[in-house]
């Protein structure tokens, strides 16, 4: 008898749970949505917005492991270009790391480890994977690349390489999440 009310309790509390928390929420993650500019993204709980001033949209970034982001980058493209006018997923991935995340005489080295090409709602996105080296430490960085509306979206997730074994799985969510209207 205590048996099958323990195994009552236990379904209908798995039932409420799993119709209250959605798949993001379960993995620690929420989401944030730019409807002026048409892109939204999944970060991971916890972390807080930080507006700037120039550069990036919109940057979160954790509390405790401040160094540890996602950012949002928008740049003006011609109107009738797509992500393949730009280049492959390589090609694009090696001029983001050379303009963008070790521009010359910053002291720093993009080394791409990966160019993926991926499709969604009809648009293609490129999924790019850096070692980034500083100066005096080692970074993992995560991009997602899309041209939409007459823009060039760069979604960036970068994390120190102390902690990319931790939070690899997670950062490749978030950035696998990003998409534009």
């Amino acid at each position: 008898m205590w048996k099958q009310v323990t195994v009552s309790i236990i379904v209908a509390l798995a039932i409420v749970l799993q119709i209250n928390v959605t798949p993001a929420e379960a993995a620690g993650l929420q989401g944030y949505v730019d409807t002026g500019d048409g892109y939204k993204f999944l970060y991971p709980n916890g972390w807080v917005a930080v507006k700037t001033t120039k550069g990036a949209d919109i940057i979160f970034h954790d509390l405790i492991e401040s160094s540890e982001n996602v950012s949002v980058v928008i740049s003006q493209v011609d109107k009738d270009k797509k992500l393949s006018d730009l280049g492959t997923a390589s090609d694009v991935g090696y001029k983001l790391g050379k303009n963008a995340i070790a521009p010359p005489g910053s002291g720093r080295e993009a080394e791409l480890i990966s160019a993926e090409t991926h499709e969604a709602k009809g648009k293609t996105y490129y999924i790019l994977e850096y070692d980034v080296t500083l100066p005096t430490s080692k970074r993992h960085n995560i991009a997602s690349v899309v041209v939409s509306r007459g823009k060039l979206f760069t979604f960036n997730a970068s994390t120190t390489d102390r902690r990319w074994g931790k939070m690899k799985n997670v950062f490749k969510d978030v950035v696998n999440s990003f998409s534009v209207a």
